[in-house]
């Protein structure tokens, strides 16, 4: 009798290794396990142990690694509808689609919350768990495919980053972790609205309604370009509540180049201005977050 498994025939062990490998969208994650490092950094309290930190960092990857593959497995019908997500490992069938593996996905996630459970406090553990699961069931499940206010719900798996990051130093989050965690909040949807504008077919073939999808490029371009303002307002708010001057430098250089390209995609929609406003986006969270963590070092 036939039996699918985890490893489908005909493929060398390299090359199974690197599409499970891709399952579990390391680029992200190591971003989101950055982001809770820079809530670590950030927040006064004893100085955490290397072990501390590696727990943390850890604990937040594999959290992420699980919510980004279970993304994929719910989402592989779909992903083969769009050409930028059409070669993922479960939608071109270069791993089989098989329960075994969200068991494997529990299995990381159970890992990271009990690792940051035991090393590091409950709320740091709580906050580890509430980002894999605002990403995976609230934003995979409940609201992708419902609303066009999908990823700004979504966005909260970034910040509970920040605040799993911050917890295990002070688990009474001080204003500093929460002005943080709301930058992150307020960073995804023009981020993640900028390149659904360049790829707005691939959604609407999909039957995803992102927002230019709904109420058109356009309108979905100004909508970025207000929400890219008022995070660049909301990333200046921590100098009031003990940041630096480089943070200060930082949050204003990366802020501005931002507003700068949104302001472009505003006026001039089209996948050229969506993708450099993508792009800006993720130089003003790169230069926020070094700056960030170069102005905690010099306190």
């Amino acid at each position: 009798m036939h039996t699918t498994t985890l490893k489908p025939a005909g493929r060398s062990t390299a090359q199974t290794a690197r599409d499970v490998i891709s399952l579990f969208k390391l680029r992200i994650g190591v971003l989101i396990m950055i982001t809770a490092l820079v809530g670590m950094a950030v927040t006064p309290g004893p100085a955490p142990s290397f072990v501390q930190a590696l727990v943390l960092a850890l604990s937040v990857l594999m959290a992420s690694a699980s919510a980004g593959a279970f993304n994929q497995y719910v989402e592989y019908e779909s992903d083969r509808l769009m050409r930028r997500t059409s070669r993922r490992a479960f939608a071109t069938g270069a791993l089989p689609h098989h329960p075994g593996w969200l068991v494997l996905m529990a299995v990381l996630l159970a890992v990271a919350v009990t690792s940051a459970w035991l090393v590091l406090n409950a709320v740091a553990a709580l906050h580890v768990f509430l980002g894999a699961f605002f990403y995976g069931v609230v934003y995979t499940l409940w609201l992708k495919r419902r609303t066009a206010m999908n990823i700004v719900i979504g966005g909260l798996a970034g910040s509970f980053a920040v605040l799993a990051g911050a917890a295990a130093v002070d688990p009474g989050l001080g204003p500093l972790p929460w002005l943080l965690a709301l930058v992150l909040f307020l960073w995804t949807p023009p981020h993640f609205w900028s390149l659904a504008i360049a790829n707005s077919a691939d959604y609407a073939q999909a039957g995803v309604p992102m927002l230019p999808v709904v109420v058109g490029p356009e309108r979905a371009a100004r909508t970025v370009l207000l929400s890219t303002i008022a995070l660049f307002l909301a990333s200046l708010a921590p100098l009031a509540f003990g940041a630096g001057w480089v943070y200060g430098a930082g949050a204003l250089v990366g802020g501005l180049h931002f507003v700068r390209k949104s302001w472009q995609l505003a006026r001039k929609p089209g996948r050229a201005t969506a993708m450099g406003s993508f792009f800006a986006s993720l130089v003003q969270l790169s230069l926020l977050l070094l700056a960030a963590s170069i102005d905690a070092l010099m306190r």
